[in-house]
């Protein structure tokens, strides 16, 4: 009789590595900017309201703001007013509201903003 010859494949040995759990993230401690976060309350710092003179609530409203709020105010009004100069996108034109806060002046560059608002606010 015969045999019949089956060809039989070995079986790889495949070794299967434990599956790993997903890592947590690590408790994260709380810092002091969370903490005045959680409180509602940013008072230091550049996140401290500040209050504004009458000439330059003329232009961002009359409440105490953080510097970097009164900063955006003022971009937004001269975007609104179309005040950034055509030619030199770094100069701003003033308006006559704009021409009591730049001191007098007709132009100012956009990076001397910082220092006309702080001639402008006080603590």
């Amino acid at each position: 009789m015969a045999k019949a010859t089956a060809k039989e494949t070995p079986k790889k040995a495949e070794a299967e590595a434990p599956k790993k759990a997903p890592k947590k993230a690590p408790k994260k401690t709380p810092t002091k900017a969370d903490q005045k976060a959680s409180d509602g309350k940013a008072s230091s710092g550049i996140m401290a309201p500040l209050n504004v003179s009458a000439d330059l609530g003329k232009i961002v409203g009359s409440e105490p703001l953080p510097r970097t709020q009164i900063i955006k105010k003022i971009w937004d009004y001269i975007k609104a007013n179309d005040l950034q100069d055509k030619a030199n996108r770094r100069m701003i034109n003033a308006d006559k509201d704009l021409k009591v806060v730049f001191d007098g002046k007709d132009q100012v560059s956009m990076f001397e903003l910082a220092k006309i608002v702080n001639n402008h606010v006080k603590k």
